[in-house]
């Protein structure tokens, strides 16, 4: 790569180039279907396409509107219907059922203080028309009445608006600061930022396209964004600080390449395919929603480690020496461009422009400016012994059991939320109140009652086996339920082949109660009604559908954290040959990952500093722990590689398996405790988003890699590996021999860049 610098540039500038113009050409097409075996709210969705032609098989908005005047006066009904009649003919919608018509009656609020004041018209489309849906959200924002009094929001997920977040720049700001106090260069730093960057471009361009032919969620380029940012600058920080280290010791650029990427490139290869096979691993699930999202995501970290292989050294040889160079010109810039992305981030526009405005200007006065142009001293490395890591290290080593056993509690204190854990869709309750999604909810709230924003329909294919008094029974049975506000007559199709009952909770989709309200009909309330009818009632709807969702990922769960557990156990005893180093790395990395979920759990679920997260209480998304597993697991094995490697190759040097751990500690912790850094800041800024899934991810992720940077890397590792000392490397022979052998560290003295007689360097 060094040797064909220019060429592997441009390869990837024309690519880069190419890729964004066709995905903008082509567009994208993102959605979530959820595509789902034979469970109940699937079958009863069948029967809604097949018996009523769709209608309530699709994905449903509404359009909310308030009058002053009352909703029923002349001039209001005349606009709205005309609004209706647009939006009914627009393409991709398959029904509107207008307040105003016979069927839509029970759609004028006619209780409390607003009642004849709110009113709500449901729109219905097929579950593959959100582009359409879009459109429609257009239309109805430009064509809704102007009358005084009148209020008109369109509601329901299909029509909430998305945002493209800006929180990654925040990231990028402390990424800037984390890296020049960790390399004291500013080159050094740019490096990484680089890489990461095309990394996000040309994945997200890929994720666009992708949409066209998988369904994948809007907010997959968030996740691609918060994961390219995180694991780009994570990996090249590995390569550039073993570069560094390769010139420190005496090699000139093109060695110092080689020997970085036979050593650290291998490292950052293996940890990168972690995470992608991880990240695959969701496909097994069998949904297409959480299949789109896993292909999306390992696109991106695929595209990002691609990077740190070809394009990162290529970079290097450009770079040369000058990474070890930093003048007080680029100094002073990247301080203000760190600035500007904190006013980019935080959409203080003012603050942005003059970041990078006097960024620029000290980088021109600097080119003829003799005190901008002054070099910056750096002060000399402490020697291995002297660093605070290795002192640190020998503090942990002197109490074993006590730092051993603390640690533990610790994160199962953190971990005990887990335990009430519940998996579901939040609801449009959850927007920022700013929206007109969530406008749309809290008039539906006030007009009708939470549960209006999320009902249930109850389906049955007769065949002429019902008669009126069936119908009647199960109408009257549901009623029953102190959960439900109001269970409608039963509705034929056109051939009476087929009935259709509307029941609204009383509590929101995303409450409990609903989740109780369905179970307690499928399991108490119906299966006496269908023996006695001899037909079959089925609960669906859109609510039903999230609720059979998150239970279907539930029970898969367990098969997937343990096709990743004992992946990621024969991969480290492959590269450790040792069995009780990865049985600790697995057990380690579950206590970080489940006092992360906790976490998670005690703040978007239970809402605990809801004020300052501006969180609202919530189920957690049915998708957020595998995603979570697969990428931490996949970071964590970076990290777990890199520190183990360096100890057992202390311990392979001085056969003293006590003090390989502390200088295995101090040699590895500055790299580990930058990287891990940089990735906290950068998915711990996207708690600053409105959107609740950026949140949610963003936090998990930030969490995890900071439990499992401290607690784990810090205390229990060397703690453990005090504790266990020789023990550590014990491995049958038996499983030796048919082991394969996998090295992902690369040896320096066997690098085809070295000159034979050439002593083998100590790195510094």
């Amino acid at each position: 790569m060094h040797d064909k610098r220019r060429w592997v540039l441009g390869a990837w500038i024309l690519t880069l180039v190419l890729v964004n113009v066709v995905a903008g050409a082509i567009g994208d097409d993102f959605k979530s279907d959820f595509n789902m075996p034979n469970v109940e709210s699937k079958r009863g969705s069948d029967v809604l396409e097949e018996r009523f032609g769709g209608q309530g098989a699709g994905q449903t908005g509404s359009i909310v509107f308030r009058a002053d005047q009352g909703v029923d006066d002349p001039e209001v009904q005349a606009a709205m219907e005309k609004l209706f009649a647009q939006v009914e003919k627009a393409p991709g919608v398959t029904t509107l059922v207008s307040p105003y018509s016979k069927e839509g009656a029970f759609q004028i609020s006619t209780q409390g203080p607003d009642a004849g004041k709110i009113a709500y018209a449901t729109v219905e489309f097929p579950n593959d028309a959100y582009e359409k849906a879009a459109d429609v959200r257009t239309l109805i924002d430009e064509k809704a009445p102007a009358i005084d009094g009148l209020r008109v929001e369109p509601g329901g997920q299909i029509f909430a608006t998305f945002e493209n977040p800006s929180s990654e720049a925040l990231g990028l700001a402390f990424a800037i600061v984390i890296l020049i106090v960790a390399f004291g260069s500013v080159l050094a730093m740019g490096l990484p930022i680089g890489v990461a960057l095309f990394g996000i471009m040309i994945g997200s361009a890929f994720i666009g396209l992708l949409s066209n032919v998988l369904s994948v969620p809007e907010f997959a380029t968030i996740l691609g964004a918060m994961i390219g940012l995180g694991v780009g600058i994570d990996y090249a920080l590995l390569i550039v600080t073993r570069y560094r280290e390769q010139l420190h010791a005496g090699h000139d650029v093109r060695e110092s390449i080689g020997i970085a990427m036979d050593t650290a490139g291998r490292s950052v290869l293996f940890a990168g395919m972690t995470v992608v096979i991880s990240l695959l691993g969701m496909l097994l699930m069998g949904v297409s929603f959480v299949q789109g999202l896993a292909v999306a995501a390992s696109t991106v970290v695929a595209v990002t480690v691609l990077a740190s292989l070809t394009l990162l050294p290529a970079l290097l040889g450009f770079a040369g020496s000058r990474v070890e160079v930093t003048r007080r010109r680029g100094l002073i810039a990247a301080g203000f461009v760190a600035l500007g992305l904190i006013g980019f981030g935080l959409t203080i526009e003012p603050l942005f422009y003059l970041g990078i405005g006097v960024a620029v200007l000290v980088l021109l006065v600097g080119l003829a400016n003799a005190p901008l142009k002054v070099e910056v001293s750096r002060r000399a490395p402490k020697p291995l012994h002297e660093t605070l890591a290795y002192r640190w290290s020998r503090v942990v080593q002197h109490r074993p059991w006590t730092v051993a056993i603390l640690s533990t509690v610790a994160l199962l204190i953190l971990a005990a939320p887990l335990l009430g854990l519940r998996l579901g869709f939040g609801d449009e309750s959850n927007y920022d109140e700013s929206t007109a999604t969530r406008r749309a909810y809290d008039l539906m709230v006030d007009g009708f009652g939470a549960g209006f924003n999320g009902p249930l329909l109850i389906v049955a294919e007769t065949d002429g086996a019902l008669d009126q008094a069936d119908i009647d029974a199960v109408t009257a049975a549901v009623a029953k339920d102190a959960n439900v506000a109001l269970a409608a007559p039963g509705v034929a199709n056109e051939d009476a082949t087929a009935y259709r009952w509307f029941v609204v909770p009383k509590t929101g989709p995303q409450a409990e109660g609903t989740t109780q309200l369905v179970h307690r009909l499928r399991d108490d309330v119906l299966p006496s009604l269908e023996q006695q009818s001899g037909t079959e009632l089925l609960v669906t709807g859109s609510t039903a559908v999230s609720i059979d969702f998150s239970n279907l990922l539930a029970s898969r769960l367990p098969y997937f954290f343990a096709a990743v557990l004992i992946l990621s156990f024969l991969l480290l005893m492959a590269v450790f040959r040792s069995l009780l180093v990865p049985l600790k790395a697995v057990i380690m990395n579950l206590l970080s990952i489940g006092a992360a979920y906790g976490i998670i759990v005690a703040l978007f679920q239970w809402g605990w500093l809801g004020d300052l997260t501006g969180v609202e209480p919530a189920p957690i998304e049915p998708w957020m722990p595998m995603m979570l597993f697969a990428i931490v697991f996949g970071l964590s094995m970076d990290y777990e590689v890199f520190l183990l490697s360096r100890i057992r190759e202390e311990w392979h040097r001085t056969g003293d398996s006590h003090r390989s751990v502390a200088d295995g500690l101090a040699a590895t912790a500055k790299v580990i405790t930058a990287a891990a850094a940089i990735m906290v800041f950068v998915f711990g800024s996207f708690i600053l988003e409105s959107d609740r899934t950026a949140k949610l991810m963003g936090t998990g992720l930030a969490m995890a890699i900071l439990l499992d940077a401290t607690v784990v890397r810090m205390l229990l590792v060397p703690a453990t590996m005090e504790l266990l000392g020789d023990r550590n490397w014990w491995l049958p022979k038996w499983l030796d021999r048919i082991l394969p052998n996998v090295d992902v560290e690369g040896h320096v003295e066997e690098s085809p860049f070295m000159d034979e007689d050439e002593p083998v360097p100590t790195p510094v």
